[in-house]
């Protein structure tokens, strides 16, 4: 039987964080891993302001206090002054993983030029994969899950079939995913039987 995961889900901005508008980082995050995860798990969820002291913070204590396994960020990747989840993110990492934001930002020049300013990266503190995500709804979507053709085929797989197995070599839960919207990979030897 799979165990939960709690997974961290951190939306970085100075102006859903105050109320001046709603944030729309968490729910695109929560109605994905709805669909995506087959495995039990449930949500630690963080709004907060584009301030480094206060997102490095957040991150571990989602990691050393919470025992997220996996931290989801959303928000804060840009070239602006006020874009700091990059450095706050590198800072509190053990490990940087940097494959994440190569393939996101890959995936994202299939639809904007712009995708060369985003800053995205992925670490690993402890036993907890860190993941910073793009902020708009429609982008965690297609970075997550990939990209698909007219037929619905997959075109381009998305940055989560990488995931569940990263967690599993960090000693975190085994988690698996609904293969109709991200299949999941791993090695042959890795893989779990199905729970009946």
């Amino acid at each position: 039987m799979s165990d939960e995961i709690t997974i961290g889900l951190v939306s970085i901005s100075d102006r859903a964080s105050d109320g001046t508008y709603e944030d729309q980082g968490i729910p695109a995050l929560k109605d994905w891993l709805a669909r995506a995860l087959t495995s039990p798990w449930r949500a630690e969820t963080r709004l907060i302001p584009d301030e480094r002291p206060m997102i490095e913070r957040t991150l571990v204590d989602l990691v050393d206090t919470v025992g997220c396994s996996l931290i989801l960020t959303t928000g804060g990747t840009g070239p602006a002054v006020r874009d700091v989840t990059p450095e706050a993110t590198l800072a509190v990492g053990e490990k940087e993983m940097p494959g994440f934001g190569e393939e996101m930002r890959r995936i994202s020049l299939n639809f904007v030029p712009t995708a060369i300013l985003s800053r995205q990266v992925a670490v690993i503190r402890g036993k907890s994969l860190i993941v910073n995500l793009p902020g708009q709804p429609k982008s965690i979507r297609e970075t997550l899950e990939g990209l698909r053709a007219a037929d619905g085929s997959v075109a381009h797989v998305g940055i989560f079939a990488a995931i569940p197995y990263c967690i599993d070599l960090i000693g975190g839960p085994y988690v698996e995913t609904d293969e109709a919207v991200i299949k999941a990979f791993r090695p042959k030897n890795a893989i779990r039987p199905k729970q009946g």
